[in-house]
């Protein structure tokens, strides 16, 4: 489950030939290679957010090492200052977050996240299912 979200997101974009898809972690932190076909891995977490148009963080274990903690460097939580490298780029989260673990309370509350939104369109995906379900 710990990285059931970022195979399924690295899944879909990687059919996207249109999209410029960078996966940027710690290294020891990579994730089953099935899955980043057709990515940038970039270690460099500063050089991957340049000019990026949309920003998605989240936590995941190791794949190799599954449930060990590899790395607590703080750095790596999203910050003002990380944002700061995009092209006033939109931040994504699924929910739930770990607020000033994963992302600082600065970036979830910016005008340029699109948390509140994203999971409003929740309710849209899980009627549209709940309805193919009673059919």
């Amino acid at each position: 489950l710990p990285q059931c979200v970022h195979n399924s997101f690295c899944d879909w974009f990687s059919e996207i030939d249109w999209v410029d898809f960078v996966i940027t972690h710690p290294e020891g932190y990579e994730l089953d290679p099935k899955f980043t076909k057709g990515a940038t891995i970039e270690y460099d977490q500063r050089r991957a957010l340049e000019g990026a148009d949309y920003v998605q963080a989240k936590n995941w274990s190791s794949y190799r090492d599954y449930g060990q903690v590899l790395s607590t460097e703080p750095s790596w939580m999203l910050t003002p200052e990380h944002m700061s490298l995009t092209d006033n780029g939109k931040f994504i989260h699924c929910l739930p977050v770990r607020r000033n673990v994963e992302v600082s309370d600065a970036v979830l509350d910016s005008p340029n996240s699109l948390i509140i939104q994203e999971a409003g369109n929740r309710t849209f995906s899980m009627q549209t299912v709940l309805h193919e379900l009673l059919k």
